[in-house]
């Protein structure tokens, strides 16, 4: 008995430090605008999470689906968004499912954020979503985190967008150049 591999469709892969660089932009457009609704009470405000999943789900879901797979930060730095094995961009629900897991994950991250002057023990809200984006880590084919698996879903390169990664590479170039002259 023989093991045939079947061909997949190759595509570009994506650094896990653009995919976080890419998750951070997009994250700090969802925690900048559910920030502004926070009180100085301790703990969770429920006003703060609603709006963070409002502004999560239009950033993550509802604009990729709409744009390429992109959101903001994907656009930022060419990524965008595909179904595993296909070339089209994931159908609804496959985006929902992904992002109800990463954004669970943010909205610690955000929790964490909120309170931790107040509780240093809120980092390690931190956690679940380390571990679950470090499956990415270890697939070394494509490179597909826990979220990615459940949803049937990969991030590949594109052409299009800011390519904010390599005009900051040149930026910083010609400023060390500046700099030696």
């Amino acid at each position: 008995m023989t093991i045939e591999r079947v061909p997949s469709p190759h595509f570009p892969q994506v650094g896990f430090e653009r995919r976080c660089m890419a998750f951070a932009i997009d994250f700090l457009g969802a925690w900048l605008v559910s920030s502004t609704l926070g009180s100085n009470n301790t703990g969770i405000q429920i006003l703060q999470i609603l709006v963070f999943i409002i502004v999560w789900l239009i950033l993550r879901v509802i604009i990729p689906y709409n744009n390429h797979g992109q959101s903001l930060g994907r656009w930022a730095f060419d990524i965008q968004v595909l179904e595993a094995g296909a070339k089209r961009i994931p159908d609804l629900p496959s985006l929902l499912k992904r992002e109800a897991i990463v954004g669970l994950g943010a909205l610690m991250i955000s929790i964490a954020i909120n309170n931790i002057i107040r509780n240093p023990t809120a980092i390690l809200l931190v956690l679940p979503l380390a571990i679950e984006c470090s499956a990415a880590l270890s697939d070394t084919q494509m490179r597909q985190t826990m979220h990615d698996r459940y949803g049937k879903t990969m991030i590949v390169s594109s052409q299009r967008g800011y390519s904010l990664d390599i005009k900051f590479k040149r930026l910083v170039e010609t400023f060390r150049r500046n700099v030696r002259q």
